[in-house]
């Protein structure tokens, strides 16, 4: 049998899924793993991946977020999380939680500039997501959300290949061409006999605050035709809101108000059971 590449698209083996699967740390008890995706960056993957957070601790869950996005890490700003909050011992790296309790690991957590750049090849890159899942003591979890890089690149198939995905969630916005891109998403999903709990759209519409209409700067959306024709659900059509980014630039997303993901925890809640 040829080396294996760790490249499912281009090999003809017909491996065990299980046997890929890294452990978790041995201290660590997490019961769902949901991996956050996009086809292309900027369409709002980690702040859907925050809110998904914050809303299921709402709900009484303990939730926690690994990063994955090695290179464009944004969570612990959303959050208010700073470098220098993260412990260890001979069992491993302690992820920091947030005001409300969610758990989080993120390479800016471990950098002593969060401004800068993190110049690593793919298999370092991966590799570091591979610790993040087996050297950090990740506590009592009931859902934990992995805030992916965009794209069907290394780190993407590191997550569905080492960590033990229950199901991902795929955000993407309303433009045409990203409608082409979700698709290559919910494909590599399918290859990697991954199943898809849903498609949130961000940028979705406008809602005047002066008379209150509805307005669709990206024209109509094709997201309930595309999650028809790939058997799926849409979880969420989100608003552009101003009001979101400034609680995302002053650490405080877990003030949100709104019900905005509500429905997506309805599923999650209901497929992960």
């Amino acid at each position: 049998m040829a080396e294996c590449t760790h490249d499912c698209s281009t090999c003809s083996q017909k491996c065990d899924k299980a046997s890929l699967i890294e452990p978790q740390n041995k201290a660590s008890n997490v019961k769902h793993v949901i991996g956050v995706v996009s086809g292309k960056g900027g369409v709002g993957k980690s702040l859907v991946t925050s809110m998904l957070a914050v809303t299921m601790q709402r709900r009484g869950y303990k939730t926690a977020i690994l990063d994955a996005d090695i290179t464009g890490p944004s969570i612990p700003k959303s959050f208010g999380l700073k470098h220098g909050t993260v412990e260890g011992s001979e069992l491993g790296m302690f992820p920091p939680k947030t005001k409300t309790g969610i758990e989080v690991m993120s390479v800016n957590l471990l950098i002593d500039d969060e401004t800068k750049p993190v110049v690593w090849r793919g298999p370092v890159i991966a590799g570091t997501v591979k610790q993040f899942w087996t050297d950090v003591v990740w506590n009592e979890v009931d859902y934990m959300f992995v805030d992916m890089p965009p794209g069907t690149g290394d780190v993407p198939l590191t997550v569905f290949q080492s960590l033990p995905l229950d199901g991902i969630v795929i955000v993407s916005s309303p433009q045409e061409l990203v409608s082409m891109i979700v698709e290559k998403a919910v494909n590599m999903a399918a290859l990697m006999d991954v199943k898809v709990l849903g498609l949130v759209e961000n940028y979705s519409y406008i809602v005047c605050p002066d008379c209150g209409k509805v307005i669709r700067p990206y024209g109509e959306s094709r997201i309930d035709e595309l999650a028809n024709e790939r058997g799926t659900t849409v979880l969420a059509k989100l608003p552009i809101d101003p009001s979101l980014a400034s609680l995302c630039d002053k650490g405080v997303i877990e003030l949100f108000e709104g019900d905005y993901l509500e429905h997506a925890a309805d599923v999650i809640e209901k497929s992960l059971s």
